[in-house]
């Protein structure tokens, strides 16, 4: 199956509030694997008016408001009503399809990517007509889930460190953690969960 890998820096918590001032995603095809490094990938920087934030998400993403703030020709920079077309042409680039209502859709994977980037994405404008999601979404948290031990879902650097990645930290950063969610899906590819437990 292909999904996209897509992560959000944003000015807050608050998605009615607050604005996304980083998007990236990660194209991942699971029959036709790529090196990390070759993967189709897409990053926008997104340019507002003015900014409403908390201390500190802006204190954690100083290096995209000082690259927003930068006059200078950015290729990856763009508007939030221009967000969702670019978008859209990335991912038709890509191969992937529109349905009889000329939508894209496809399957998002991300941390924590139903309670806090799909709030954000379901603000921006042509989110829903130009491209949208299925219902189902990847999150890589419950495949790194001690069943017996934890208490609530592992946070992506507890991810990282039961993957036993080199660095557990997170980048904060939209196409480094995009492609951090790549890597840990895909140690089960060649193994599902339900085969795994069958050989049990």
């Amino acid at each position: 199956m292909r999904y996209v890998s897509l992560d959000l820096e944003t000015t807050g918590g608050n998605a009615d509030r607050h604005q996304i001032i980083e998007l990236a995603a990660v194209v991942e095809d699971t029959r036709h694997l790529l090196p990390l490094t070759a993967l189709p990938s897409f990053r926008r920087v997104v340019r507002h008016p003015e900014y409403v934030g908390t201390a500190g998400a802006l204190a954690l993403n100083a290096r995209l408001l000082e690259e927003l703030a930068r006059k200078d020709d950015n290729p990856e920079l763009c508007t939030p009503p221009e967000l969702v077309p670019q978008l859209r042409g990335f991912l038709l680039q890509h191969g992937f399809k529109v349905d009889k209502h000329d939508c894209v859709v496809v399957t998002l994977a991300g941390k924590n990517i139903g309670p806090f980037d799909v709030p954000f994405l379901r603000h921006l404008p042509g989110w829903g007509t130009l491209v949208r999601h299925e219902p189902a979404l990847l999150d890589p948290a419950v495949f790194y889930l001690n069943w017996r031990k934890d208490t609530r879902l592992p946070t992506m650097s507890i991810c990282k460190a039961r993957a036993h990645f080199a660095d557990d930290t997170v980048a904060h950063q939209a196409l480094a953690d995009a492609l951090d969610v790549v890597q840990l899906l895909r140690p089960f590819y060649e193994l599902p969960l339900y085969k795994q437990i069958n050989q049990e």
